[in-house]
């Protein structure tokens, strides 16, 4: 005898249930899609540049994807998977913030035709999850390989990152600076590195001149002029440096307290010991064979007063004062120092040494800086000195030059060159598309609705140039088709040309982390169903 079968869900209830599920994805597909609307005109050379005022009523200007989604105030919670995949991809890559979040903006739309045609969501993810597996090995078949000695190779790719800056008039100076900053701290045999520490390289930014006027410093430059009184040095040779902890003033008690006088011969007494206990510790600094002294900032008690400062200045001592103790490893690590908490401990052994150091002036500002020439350099530090006529266009040259710097790390990581302007994206495309007509079932169609996608990236290139899309994407799709891997859009001249002969070429490592990183976000937004808000 059969089983009784259960009381079957009325077809409302279930269709409910589904219509939810479905609601819910359509709506965090079009708010994801907006975010990825917003910034697209800031892709490539002829991106347009963003005006964003903060909160705090400062202004900034900035095409760099990463910056502009870190400072909008998005709500909603799909939405900010976009941004946090930006941020995945500037720490990752550095460079392609913009084109991760266009790319995922143009999944998702080739989602939504997907789902329209009852394709279940799971299905479409396990697809574009081996979409972009295949897009991956494809990129790097079509990758040129490149030398970490080849500096040419390596400013070229920085060249081709910092076009699509505000200081892309800049970078015939500031590609070979951000190249040779990298080289720098990767040692004499680049070739080993399979990483590089970015914070081995400090950024000193100072108002005044021009972008032109900054430079690489190979030593250590701190942002502001030594602290002198009358008769103090402000060149000194043959540097012996010290990097000093303890405070040059009067002791004060642990708890705080009052001290009264009542007559002056104790007033006179008080004195004269603040001035035997100074003049102690200034004595010891100067029987260690320090002649440049580093004074850490602190906020227990005065660092420095005027009679150390005096007493420092009489024995010929440069003293560089408000050292903060995030820079101290930096310091130490570029001068061979080791920072000293007690005047007791203070020996020859623990000072640091440098040819020259000295207060340069600035042109165009007037402004003083310490600079620290010839130093020993055990850690391999380099120092980038930051130029730039106001605020704004200081803050945007700090953020290409780490981006581009970010590009020769991305080098190091992954030594593969690929062509730039749309064309990685356009071969990916061609080759998925053939792929997608020899697969069968639910992924022929997901595969080609992923390379139809592919293409937004020379399509919004075009758009922003300018140029007609469709046009100039069909050519592309030509060029690719008669077998032109390096076929990309000259922006420049508005039409289809070799990439690779015109040297523009990117990291593989931006275009495939690009290619991944919106793949996992778009599967992400698609497998949700429901939005649980919990108060």
């Amino acid at each position: 005898m059969a089983a009784p079968v259960g009381p079957r869900p009325s077809s409302g209830e279930t269709l409910q249930e589904r219509s939810k599920g479905k609601d819910v994805r359509i709506s965090n597909i079009v708010a994801a899609k907006a975010v990825a609307a917003a910034i697209r005109t800031s892709l490539g050379p002829r991106g347009m540049d963003k005006l964003m005022q903060l909160p705090s009523g400062e202004v900034l200007i900035s095409n760099d994807g990463a910056t502009i989604l870190s400072k909008m105030n998005v709500l909603h919670p799909a939405a900010k998977m976009l941004v946090e995949c930006s941020q995945s991809q500037d720490i990752e890559a550095g460079d392609g913030t913009t084109s991760v979040v266009v790319l995922a903006g143009a999944l998702l739309d080739a989602c939504s035709g997907l789902l329209s045609k009852g394709i279940h969501p799971a299905m479409i993810a396990s697809s574009f999850y081996k979409a972009a597996e295949q897009c991956t090995q494809l990129l790097k078949k079509a990758a040129q390989p490149v030398d970490m000695n080849d500096r040419e190779s390596l400013i070229h790719a920085v060249q081709t990152c910092l076009s699509s800056k505000v200081v892309s008039q800049n970078s015939d100076l500031l590609a070979p600076l951000a190249v040779d900053s990298v080289l720098g701290i990767l040692g004499d045999n680049p070739s080993d590195a399979v990483n590089v520490d970015l914070r081995d390289i400090r950024m000193v930014e100072q108002l005044g001149g021009t972008v032109d006027d900054t430079e690489l410093v190979p030593g250590l430059v701190f942002d502001k002029g030594s602290t002198k009184t009358a008769g103090g040095p402000s060149q000194v040779e043959n540097a012996k440096v010290a990097l000093i902890q303890f405070c040059l003033s009067a002791p004060k008690t642990d708890m705080d307290n009052n001290v009264v006088v009542s007559d002056y011969a104790a007033m006179d007494r008080i004195l004269r010991d603040e001035r035997k206990y100074i003049l102690n510790m200034c004595k010891k600094i100067k029987k260690s064979g320090a002649n440049v002294v580093l004074i850490q900032k602190s906020i227990l008690r005065d660092a420095y007063n005027e009679l150390s400062l005096h007493f420092l200045a009489k024995m010929g001592i440069l003293v560089v004062t408000d050292i903060e103790r995030t820079d101290v490893e930096f310091v130490c690590r570029t001068l061979g120092c080791t920072p000293v908490p007690h005047v007791d401990s203070l020996s020859p052994e623990k000072l640091g040494s440098a040819e020259h150091v000295g207060d340069v002036v600035l042109p165009g500002s007037g402004h003083k800086v310490v600079k620290f020439v010839g130093v020993a350099n055990p850690g391999r530090t380099s120092t980038v000195l930051l130029r730039g006529s106001n605020e704004l266009v200081l803050a945007e040259a700090n953020r290409s030059v780490h981006d581009a710097q970010c590009v020769v790390r991305s080098l190091v990581k992954q030594r593969y060159l690929i062509a730039g302007g749309g064309a990685a994206e356009t071969e990916a495309s061609l080759r998925l598309r053939e792929l997608a007509l020899e697969t069968t079932g639910m992924d022929s169609h997901c595969f080609k609705a992923y390379a139809d996608a592919l293409e937004v990236i020379p399509y919004t290139l075009a758009e922003n140039a300018g140029l007609k899309p469709i046009e100039i994407v069909t050519e592309l799709r030509k060029a690719h088709a008669e077998g032109t891997i390096g076929a990309g859009i000259d922006v420049k001249k508005g039409h289809i040309s070799n990439m690779y002969s015109k040297n523009v070429v990117q990291p593989l490592l931006v275009t495939t982390s690009a290619i991944k990183l919106a793949t996992e976000t778009v599967c992400m937004i698609l497998k949700v169903d429901d939005l649980v808000v919990v108060v």
